[in-house]
């Protein structure tokens, strides 16, 4: 069964208020709460981060495998640094991992795996 990640829209205020509890339980020596997902304040905040570009890389990387970020760049048509600057962004917040690995023999490469197969958005109301 594939992965889900979790994209949650939460109100500025319950936002500031987990961050609070979690700066009390630091600076107290207790353990945080960890909470799993991805947590933004707006959909427009949601919509910058899931691009079609960036969701076409996701779905080139889970569905065809590719063996490099040259690879990937051809899949999808796109400028290498470009699809570069995409995949750092969606590293920073998860949904791939960038690993090394050999192309040719000795030539190094580092190769995108999408580390969730689908993607859950909640919205507070």
């Amino acid at each position: 069964m594939a992965k889900t990640l979790t994209i949650q829209i939460k109100p500025m205020v319950e936002a500031l208020k987990e961050f609070r509890e979690t700066f009390k339980a630091a600076a107290t020596g207790r353990k945080p709460r960890r909470r799993e997902g991805v947590y933004f304040t707006s959909i427009e905040a949601a919509r910058n981060l899931l691009t079609p570009n960036r969701l076409a890389l996701l779905r080139a990387i889970r569905t065809q495998h590719p063996g490099s970020i040259y690879e990937l760049a051809k899949l999808v048509g796109r400028n290498l640094k470009n699809v570069q600057d995409d995949l750092r962004i969606l590293e920073q917040y998860g949904l791939v991992r960038l690993s090394h690995g050999r192309r040719g023999g000795k030539r190094k490469v580092k190769v995108p795996e999408a580390l969730f197969g689908e993607i859950a958005l909640k919205i507070a109301i």
